[in-house]
């Protein structure tokens, strides 16, 4: 018995030959040329009313690019990273840490 295959296999109901006349005309388009740090150039188009942005993340390396290939924009700088304690220590002394450790170890043994 032989399988019958559809001649339009895999194409959706209603679907047709995508082209302008079908879906409009496409709006006036201009490209910039950004570069970043590692050398990438990226060229987003932008429709020609909107505002191009000074810098553009770079879609290969993540790193910020702009429009000057010689001035590239520096990367934004990490932040390290800090536990708990690390916080707790930036805003409080060693001498105030241990004043509010004997208040809190006073507190559980009932002497306060």
């Amino acid at each position: 018995m032989a399988q019958g295959r559809s001649s339009i296999r895999g194409a959706r109901i209603g679907s047709g030959p995508l082209g302008e006349p079908e879906r409009g005309d496409l709006a006036p388009r201009t490209t910039a040329s950004f570069w970043c740090g590692n050398g990438h150039r990226t060229q987003p188009s932008f429709a020609v009313e909107a505002v191009i942005p000074e810098v553009w993340d770079c879609p290969r390396c993540g790193l910020p690019a702009g429009p000057d290939p010689d001035n590239a924009p520096a990367a934004p700088g990490s932040a390290r990273y800090l536990t708990h304690m690390g916080f707790v220590r930036q805003r409080r002394s060693q001498e105030e840490g241990e004043a509010l450790l004997n208040e809190a170890l006073a507190k559980l043994r009932g002497t306060i």
